[in-house]
């Protein structure tokens, strides 16, 4: 049986459910989906057991001490995990171990969390879907053949497929929303410098985040819970405090009022009819739980694209440029031609960048003193196949993503509906800075509303067969 962790989190508390059998549950799925799915790069199935046999004890004992506690979760393989080979889906990395945790391990850890292992992305968060790295990309859990979205492709395939109850990506441009989107779960990229980036493989330095992936929004709540709050070793960590996530969850949303900002995905990439009908039918729900709703207006998509995507090849440039000049073999292709285009980004150019990305921002923040949240499109249909990805896909459309990862407003994927072909649909939704509380509780009043969260992928009835 697959859970959400809200829902494995009090039946563990109660002492109706064993982390030792869920872990076992999940692990066994991992067995048999695997060789299909291509989610883990690293399995930690010994860890895992062990860590669930001592977090059975402990609660037998005294009880839980987090709504982690027992829960099995895993990480993109970007966060560095003590003793446990931390790759970035790289040849340049395949063999590299770190001696210490990432600041968002260390806060899983202590929650009582289960490492189930490490999971795919694209490499170095960047370059995917790729078939010529020492291991293959994910593949979406709904249909193989399709893509999951990136670049935290493996976290996104093992939620939805029941592999892992949650787990963490990362969000430089909207690899967190994407893949959340592709694979029908929830993700949140939360406000720059909520969550410490500290033991994480840089991409973009000024735009890189780091969030939850779970099937609810609930479920994000909880994990956000979890590792949100400052940490003194990222120079760009926030000193904000931090809120109860749960707290009001289940208040609703009467009186919220959300700004569409409809040009984004009717006009500057128009979405499929498919995803326009099942935004159009979101918004009605919305309404009818209360939420005004009216149209809001944005610089183009184009805009925002461009200043993030100049921004994001300059700096994930300057990270790997020793490397790309000395090895450049070790990288895969689509990582290198794609990442060595920021070597021809003159200093001006940046700057301009960065200038428009402060009137971009201000203008956002501007839009937000009339509405709590905006709602835009997460991906303009359903998943695509993987073999017709194309190389250049960033290069060609401006993404939804981009304008909240350029400004650092905290958004979140949720489902809203299925496709012709049976593939995930899904809406976007953001708030203000460091107000993810209220970004949750619109996505969880939604998610209650609606049916999405009671399919599950066709993979999981075969992996208890």
């Amino acid at each position: 049986m697959t859970f959400s962790i809200s829902e494995a989190a009090r039946l563990i508390a109660a002492k109706k459910l064993s982390p030792v059998e869920l872990t076992r549950d999940c692990l066994e799925r991992v067995e048999r989906l695997e060789p299909t799915l291509h989610a883990f790069i690293t399995p930690t199935p010994e860890r895992a057991l062990e860590e669930a046999r001592a977090a059975e004890r402990e609660i037998m004992a005294r009880g839980p001490k987090s709504p982690l506690h027992g829960i099995p979760l895993g990480l993109k393989d970007i966060f560095a995990t003590a003793g446990v080979r931390t790759t970035a889906h790289s040849r340049q990395l395949a063999d590299h171990v770190p001696r210490e945790d990432a600041a968002v391990t260390e806060r899983l850890i202590a929650s009582g969390a289960v490492l189930m292992g490490k999971l795919a992305t694209h490499e170095f968060a960047f370059g995917g879907p790729s078939f010529d790295l020492p291991w293959p990309p994910a593949r979406n859990p709904w249909n193989p053949e399709h893509f999951t979205g990136g670049s935290s492709s493996g976290t996104a395939a093992a939620v939805a497929a029941g592999m892992v109850l949650g787990g963490l990506g990362s969000d430089t441009s909207g690899s967190i929303r994407s893949p959340a989107a592709f694979c029908g779960i929830a993700g949140l990229k939360p406000t720059y410098g909520r969550v410490s980036r500290r033991g994480a493989f840089a991409l973009a330095f000024s735009m890189d985040h780091v969030g939850p992936m779970a099937w609810t929004a609930e479920d994000c709540a909880i994990l956000l819970q979890a590792i949100a709050g400052h940490d003194p070793q990222d120079p760009a960590s926030a000193q904000e405090p931090v809120p109860d996530y749960c707290a009001n969850l289940g208040q609703g949303i009467r009186g919220l009022r959300i700004g569409v900002v409809r040009h984004f995905f009717e006009r500057d990439h128009k979405a499929g009819e498919d995803t326009l009908r099942a935004i159009d039918g979101a918004l009605a729900t919305l309404r009818d739980l209360g939420a005004s709703v009216r149209d809001v207006k944005l610089s183009p998509l184009e805009d925002w694209h461009a200043a993030g995507l100049l921004i994001m090849l300059t700096e994930g440039y300057a990270v790997h440029e020793d490397q790309l000049k000395s090895r450049p073999e070790r990288y895969g292709e689509l990582f290198r031609d794609r990442i060595g285009m920021g070597a021809f980004i003159a200093g001006a150019d940046y700057v301009a960048a960065l200038r428009r990305r402060r009137e971009l921002a201000a203008e956002m923040a501007q839009a937000m003193q009339e509405v709590d949240l905006l709602v835009s499109a997460a991906q303009p249909g359903e998943a695509p196949r993987i073999d017709a990805v194309p190389k250049w896909l960033m290069f060609e459309k401006p993404g939804f993503s981009m304008p909240f990862s350029l400004s650092g407003f905290p958004a979140s994927s949720i489902c809203c509906g299925f496709g012709a072909k049976g593939l995930p649909l899904a809406l976007q939704l953001a708030a203000r800075p460091f107000e993810e509380a209220t970004l949750l509780r619109a996505a969880h009043a939604y998610e209650s509303a609606t049916e999405w969260r009671r399919r599950r992928p066709p993979v999981i009835p075969q992996a208890r067969e």
